[in-house]
């Protein structure tokens, strides 16, 4: 008789590579702006704040000199980039495209779990905003990129909108008290049950009102 058939076992969720997290946590700090622009980076501090090793945060600086959110200027070493208020228009308008796009990717392609996931991320995000906890709130708004670009299969589209995203949450720290968080939160729960739903039209259709929201709050602070 044949050997009877070993019961399958789901895959284990890959581990997160250290250099992974060494980026989601200096991104944290810069976007959250407790490392100011034009300030300098140094290795060795960055690893003690983060409390992970120079190899990881070496790697994560240099992805993120690639992307333009830490630059390397001569004599001064790496210094974190500069807010520039007057093209920040730009930078949501060319978010927008790669958001419809991920968007109604994610819709097609989004298993189960990751739609219960995303919603659940922009839940948290309706919380925090009820809370006043900015902190929260763009940790849950951090959970809910990496699940959907994650649910998208499409890297090219992750690749360039991610330095994108990144410069938005900068911006909101820096000028917050022109923002609404819960205005903000309400755009991502749209997004999150729309793609949800399956629907690829009401997917980018809610790309389109978090964007929208960008940009209003982008031009409340160049036109104050």
């Amino acid at each position: 008789m044949p050997a009877a058939a070993k019961p399958s076992r789901s895959k284990p969720p890959a581990k997160r590579r250290a250099a992974d997290i060494a980026y989601d946590k200096i991104e944290s700090l810069i976007a959250r702006l407790e490392i100011a622009p034009g300030t300098p980076v140094v290795e060795a501090e960055i690893a003690e704040m983060t409390g992970l090793g120079r190899t990881p945060v070496r790697e994560a600086l240099m992805r993120m000199v690639s992307i333009g959110l830490v630059a390397q200027q001569p004599r001064r070493g790496l210094v974190v980039s500069g807010i520039d208020v007057s093209d920040h228009l730009d930078v949501v308008e060319t978010r927008r495209v790669l958001e419809r796009l991920i968007a109604a990717s994610s819709a097609r392609r989004a298993t189960p779990d990751q739609r219960k996931a995303l919603v659940a991320a922009a839940q948290k995000m309706v919380k925090a905003s009820e809370k006043g906890n900015l902190d929260a709130y763009m940790h849950a708004d951090q959970e809910l990129d990496h699940i959907n670009h994650l649910a998208c299969g499409n890297a090219s589209a992750v690749g360039a909108v991610l330095p994108l995203v990144v410069q938005c949450r900068r911006f909101w720290y820096a000028y917050q008290h022109e923002g609404d968080i819960g205005e903000g939160a309400r755009a991502h729960l749209a997004m999150a049950e729309a793609i949800a739903s399956s629907e690829e039209t009401a997917a980018v259709e809610g790309a389109d009102q978090l964007m929208n929201y960008l940009s209003q709050f982008a031009h409340r602070i160049i036109n104050s």
